[in-house]
């Protein structure tokens, strides 16, 4: 949390108070611009509100404005002052962003300036859609607002209110209102916020709760520093140990790679074996582990001890990635998990006696079908071009599918259960000669250039998802290995490997990639 120096607050009966509220849909930001409007009004102020709606680009980004002042005590009767329909940027003394990069936007846009305005914000991110649709890591730098914040603001106080709103069973809105009290932005005691809460009538018991819990927060006045931050080196921290669970055959496993395999790389393989038994079962499992035991030894050949064993630990994270990927049984299989019924439940905010309904659009190709078909009987329907087109033109299509009916629920359970037959179908064949080829590759570059070996086990990052996204994917991981085959034997071959794989991450179309792969045919050895 952050929170600057209290000063006190100086009135000019001559010059409304400018309330610029930054908000997105359903964060209520409607409702706290309506308490803030009641709360003055009640106090004997005037106050007026205005709000220009935003794009779809963050869920309907709304720019709330309030101007409020207090009428002198000889003022006529009747008598209004006219206040301004628009935010001024320079002129506003309080700003309230009911996210973080809000708070940015308000910044950008001028609305804070140093000698004047209080900034109240939360410190929890939803993502753009510009964030979101980088194939990479494209989350914008939270630590850049901070500091812009702490340098733009005359007082900046900024804490997770998401996490007190889910914890208070309200919305943020109601802990921003606290916050305000708390601030001393408003010359008004905290009974007047409290009773503006309980004279609006709604969601009342739950909103003074997050009130309670925004105030008190923001009262505290601890060392700076970034929650942001914080969080995120507490969650990179944590990986699940190769711990019993109960059920013998698993614990089996676990207790085998505890054993023979070194302490650094425990943690990444408790993951990964996690994740290949809830993939597919108890003997994929032990697929994984004999896969990477050849990768240890192969480490420990390379002199992978005074690194850490660092192609190990790779390897158990990027294999596990590969032998995991997204197919038609897979997609059931999680869109019918009683789990994420519950999750999306928690996130609608949803009461007991109330039904939630999930509508998705799913969009299979006839690629995704045939390879959910015995080996076989796909590569029949791959071979014959005019077959697969027109079985193609039936399959592909969108459709908007209910999960929680009885009718589709089914459909795809059963078709999650069909995984245990996912061995014998074509995809997985395609995805073990993928694999096998891949690992072939680090074998063979491990002994000549170790940190080569890692970077070609990293790139398999590349390759995610299901249907478009993991064609543009394996697209890309195969113009990476091109790459590769061309810098073999030189000694920045690891960190042009790299490159790639951050080239690629950049943009969905590939363009970046494709500018560094003309850099390195440019730079080859005649």
């Amino acid at each position: 949390m952050m929170i600057a120096p209290s000063t006190p607050l100086s009135l000019d009966p001559a010059r409304p108070l400018a309330i610029a509220v930054m908000a997105m849909g359903g964060q209520g930001g409607g409702v706290l611009v309506d308490w803030i409007v009641a709360l003055c009004e009640s106090q004997h102020w005037v106050a007026q509100s205005t709000s220009v709606p935003g794009v779809a680009q963050r869920t309907g980004a709304t720019v709330y404005f309030i101007e409020t002042l207090p009428l002198p005590a000889n003022a006529p009767r009747g008598l209004r002052p006219v206040l301004s329909l628009m935010v001024v940027p320079g002129e506003v003394d309080l700003v309230i962003g009911a996210e973080l990069m809000e708070a940015g936007r308000a910044i950008q846009r001028g609305f804070v300036t140093p000698d004047r305005t209080t900034l109240i914000a939360s410190a929890h991110r939803h993502y753009a859609v510009a964030e979101k649709q980088v194939p990479g890591d494209g989350i914008a730098d939270a630590g850049a607002v901070f500091a812009a914040a702490a340098v733009a603001a005359k007082r900046f106080i900024g804490f997770d209110m998401a996490v007190l709103a889910e914890e208070a069973g309200s919305a943020v809105s109601a802990v921003l209102f606290g916050a305000l009290a708390a601030s001393k932005a408003l010359p008004f005691p905290r009974e007047a916020f409290e009773t503006t809460i309980r004279d609006s009538g709604v969601g009342v018991e739950p909103s003074l709760r997050a009130f309670v819990l925004g105030f008190d927060q923001a009262s505290t006045d601890p060392a700076a520093g970034n929650p942001i931050a914080a969080r995120k080196c507490a969650a990179d921290s944590v990986f699940p140990a190769l711990a019993p669970v109960g059920d013998a055959a698993y614990d089996a496993l676990a207790e085998n790679a505890r054993a023979n395999f070194p302490s650094a790389t425990h943690g990444m393989i408790a993951a990964g074996l996690q994740r290949m038994v809830d993939f597919q079962d108890i003997a994929y499992g032990k697929e994984y582990l004999d896969i990477l035991a050849e990768m240890l030894a192969l480490d420990r050949a390379a002199g992978g001890e005074g690194k850490r064993f660092g192609l190990t630990d790779a390897a158990a994270k990027y294999i596990a990635v590969a032998m995991t990927y997204d197919d038609i049984f897979r997609v059931a299989d999680l869109k019918t998990r009683g789990t994420r019924f519950d999750r999306v439940r928690k996130e609608v905010g949803a009461a007991t006696d109330q039904i939630v309904y999930m509508v998705e659009f799913m969009h299979p190709r006839m690629d995704e079908v045939a390879g959910s078909l015995p080996a076989w009987l796909g590569r029949f329907i791959e071979n014959r071009p005019r077959l697969f087109r027109w079985l193609d033109g039936i399959i592909n299509r969108g459709r908007r599918v209910q999960t929680g009916t009885i009718r589709w629920f089914l459909l795809l359970y059963m078709l999650g259960g069909l995984r245990r037959f996912r061995r014998g179908t074509l995809r997985h064949a395609n995805e073990l000669t993928h694999r096998d080829a891949w690992l072939a590759r680090v074998k063979a570059a491990a002994p000549k250039d170790y940190a080569l070996a890692v970077e070609l086990l990293a790139a398999r990052r590349l390759v995610k998802g299901y249907s478009d996204t993991y064609a543009r994917g394996q697209s890309k991981f195969d113009k990476v290995m091109e790459g590769a085959a061309k810098l073999d034997g030189r000694p920045d071959a690891a960190e042009w490997v790299k490159r790639l794989r951050e080239a690629a991450l950049k943009d969905e179309d590939g363009i970046a990639l494709s500018g560094a792969l003309k850099i390195i045919e440019l730079h080859r050895p005649m």
